[in-house]
């Protein structure tokens, strides 16, 4: 009998735990891939002239894309946004998705980081849900030719997207992808219930698990 109790102790007390590994282990992605794509490329210095004057940065770890005629793509991102004094917040945690028809072929899976240049972005993405390319008022653009679709030149966009991929994807772009918010990976990560706007904005949420991933864009995206 003591023995179930005691089992039954240390269950409930490794539940936190344990439910964050999922969030955690994104956290701890996404910090490596703000490295790779803040240091690889042609011309990686671009993307950390853009991540020192961002509000705030979408780090997509792992974006996977597959179809044949009908393709679609699916990955986990984390959000950050920065105050006035360079600190940047807690992550939110967002899911991409989108599906689309017409001559496109071939498996992809990429690094993707999303630069929020202005205001205007930011509380577009304080939804819960944003499409890209759906708000004419929000100018969206690329660096590099790693994703395709950019409408406007990159150094008047609300949010610049930044991409390293790995295998060929025929007819690949972003516009379309749905941006939805997960209340449930953030009251599994922070023990509570909190909104995106409370996590980035107000900060009133923090796990130290995070740390290394705000460590990362201070590396990289404080002005020098």
């Amino acid at each position: 009998m003591f023995r179930g109790i005691f089992l039954a102790v240390l269950l409930l007390a490794a539940g936190p735990a344990a439910a964050q590994q999922e969030q955690q282990a994104l956290v701890d992605r996404a910090a490596l891939a703000v490295q790779e794509v803040m240091t690889s490329g042609d011309r990686p210095q671009d993307a950390q002239d853009f991540l020192r004057r961002a509000r705030a940065a979408l780090v997509c770890p792992r974006i996977f894309r597959a179809g044949f005629i009908i393709g679609g793509e699916g990955g986990t991102c984390a959000l950050l946004g920065r105050d006035g004094g360079g600190s940047w917040s807690s992550p939110a945690f967002y899911q991409m998705t989108s599906g689309s028809v017409g001559l496109q072929a071939g498996i992809q899976d990429m690094t993707l980081v999303l630069m929020v240049m202005s205001d205007r972005g930011l509380q577009a993405l304080m939804n819960s849900q944003f499409k890209v390319g759906a708000e004419a008022s929000i100018a969206f653009a690329t660096l590099g030719g790693a994703v395709q679709g950019a409408t406007t030149a990159a150094a008047g966009a609300d949010i610049v997207a930044v991409a390293r991929a790995r295998g060929l994807f025929a007819g690949m772009s972003l516009q379309g992808s749905l941006l939805t918010y997960l209340p449930d990976y953030a009251r599994a990560y922070y023990g509570k219930d909190a909104s995106a706007r409370q996590i980035v904005l107000q900060m009133e949420a923090h796990n130290p698990g995070a740390d290394p991933l705000r460590a990362m864009l201070m590396r990289y995206g404080t002005p020098q």
